[in-house]
């Protein structure tokens, strides 16, 4: 199995292994995220790419999530509930990200923000939390629910609210994400 497939299931209740996998075909977020990575691997326009690009697009209208295969996503990602997810193509993910229902990361066509945002690594997006942008967000860092984030984010805080205000906290992400392997633990 693919240490990034690998550490997408430990983080949906530490799934391991071929039982694990099979119990986590079950759950939408690791299905989708499989398919997602699958797809990814594949050069366009080859019959695996086709293969687990019609499956991935299916599921995409069954749950909602509209992640395309070619977005840049670190390892350990976990979507927690059905609903809307939109990730722009260009935007930029660490490891072990945490998305909520209603997230949207897009991007910006004009001003000073114009581009595509880039998240650091453990990172957790509350439910309807929207980053537009090209805004660089640290790791560590918890974004909470309804927040609009369209401004640099530095790593160790909390944000809230719209418009946006940073908190700093030491570890905000404690017990919120939960699960994470570590790349010395993945074979």
């Amino acid at each position: 199995m693919q240490k990034n497939i690998q550490s997408d299931l430990y983080r949906y209740g530490g799934l391991t292994g071929s039982k694990g996998f099979l119990k986590g075909l079950r759950i939408p977020g690791f299905r989708y995220t499989y398919l997602l990575r699958k797809a990814s691997t594949y050069k366009k326009y080859t019959p695996g790419w086709f293969f687990y690009s019609f499956l991935l697009n299916r599921y995409a209208y069954k749950y909602g999530f509209q992640i395309p295969s070619r977005t840049s996503i670190g390892e350990g990602f976990y979507i927690g509930h059905y609903g809307f997810v939109v990730i722009n193509e260009k935007a930029r993910i660490g490891r072990n990200c945490t998305i909520g229902p209603g997230v949207t990361i897009g991007q910006a066509n004009r001003g000073k923000l114009k581009g595509y945002p880039t998240i650091g690594d453990n990172v957790w997006i509350g439910t309807n939390a929207v980053i537009v942008g090209n805004v660089r967000i640290g790791s560590n860092v918890l974004i909470a629910p309804n927040a609009f984030v369209n401004q640099d984010i530095p790593g160790s805080s909390m944000v809230i609210g719209n418009p946006c205000q940073i908190i700093p906290k030491e570890n905000p992400c404690e017990s919120y994400i939960n699960f994470v392997l570590e790349p010395e633990t993945i074979v």
